[in-house]
């Protein structure tokens, strides 16, 4: 998956404005490399964010490069925001069942907001192009950030198998606009049925009191709980009841790779994205598992209910 629309660019990373000069740019390094250096009580995660902000502006050929949004080739490209293309299924290995478009309206309504940004008829020749995203407002890399949340979790749930059922971006009776209030994916198979949101706030959260909460997380706003709503009106029009409900987050925006509560009497996970698979192929203990002749009506019922965003 590639980094986060809403990461810190390198210039934040160093505490310095775009507009700094190669020397203060140089003083800024050097500062920052003193204050997150583990040997001095530092952070290793922000020193190694530092050491990679001045791979990115190092040199003036590098800082020219990423400032045009296209970084060197001794440096590793995030440019890869743009729709990926189909994936090739497996020959060996049959794929779960898949319907609808992952991240599709995330991204839609990121391109309406992008436009309506630039100005109603200015160009936009592309619109995943790396310097517009870093200078666009935070709600609108939030969309794009989460689009990428919700394409890397299709592909992870596409290789669960034969055995399991995908649906994309659902729409639901819950409050709010579509694209606030649909469920990303239901993923139903023999270690249960799924209510999945995939998420990324860009910045660290905790869960407390069985919610998610966080810096980037507004006040009142309950991920969880929104959740178990969009799950319910699913359940509620096919006649099925959901055994989980997981929101996956980045592995670096959440301390403890799997953390289980429960809400409205369901089993509830936040869980890092490379747990996921796991999740879903049964990792939660208490989750009920569903036979065959339950799988296949629930599989029906929700066939001939789900309505796509």
């Amino acid at each position: 998956m590639p980094p986060s629309p809403l990461n810190p660019s390198p210039y934040e990373v160093l505490g310095v404005a775009p507009t700094a000069s190669d020397d203060e740019l140089r003083k800024a390094y050097r500062r920052m490399l003193r204050e997150t250096h583990p040997d001095t009580g530092g952070d290793a995660k922000r020193f190694h964010d530092v050491q990679r902000a001045w791979e990115q502006l190092g040199t003036p050929a590098d800082r020219a490069a990423y400032d045009r949004g296209r970084p060197s080739r001794n440096v590793q490209s995030h440019a890869t925001w743009a729709p990926a293309a189909p994936r090739r299924t497996s020959e060996s290995r049959p794929q779960a069942r898949t319907y609808g478009h992952p991240g599709g309206l995330s991204r839609e309504h990121y391109l309406d907001l992008m436009r309506e940004w630039v100005g109603r008829g200015a160009a936009l020749p592309d619109p995943y192009d790396p310097a517009l995203v870093r200078s666009a407002p935070r709600d609108i890399r939030h969309l794009l950030a989460n689009a990428l949340a919700e394409e890397a979790t299709a592909a992870q749930a596409a290789e669960l198998g034969i055995a399991y059922t995908v649906w994309h971006d659902v729409a639901t009776d819950a409050p709010g606009d579509p694209w606030a209030s649909k469920l990303d994916h239901v993923v139903l198979g023999p270690s249960g049925l799924f209510a999945v949101q995939s998420e990324d706030w860009g910045s660290p959260v905790r869960v407390k009191r069985n919610e998610i909460v966080g810096e980037a997380i507004a006040a009142g706003e309950r991920p969880i709980h929104s959740l178990s709503l969009r799950a319910k009106s699913v359940a509620k029009a096919a006649r099925v009841k959901f055994t989980n409900l997981v929101v996956v987050v980045p592995d670096d925006a959440i301390d403890e790779a799997l953390i289980v509560g429960r809400m409205r009497g369901v089993t509830s996970a936040v869980v890092q994205r490379s747990r996921l698979p796991g999740v879903l192929r049964g990792d939660l203990a208490d989750a009920p598992l569903i036979g065959g002749t339950e799988l296949f009506e629930v599989r029906t019922r929700l066939q001939s209910s789900i309505r796509f965003t």
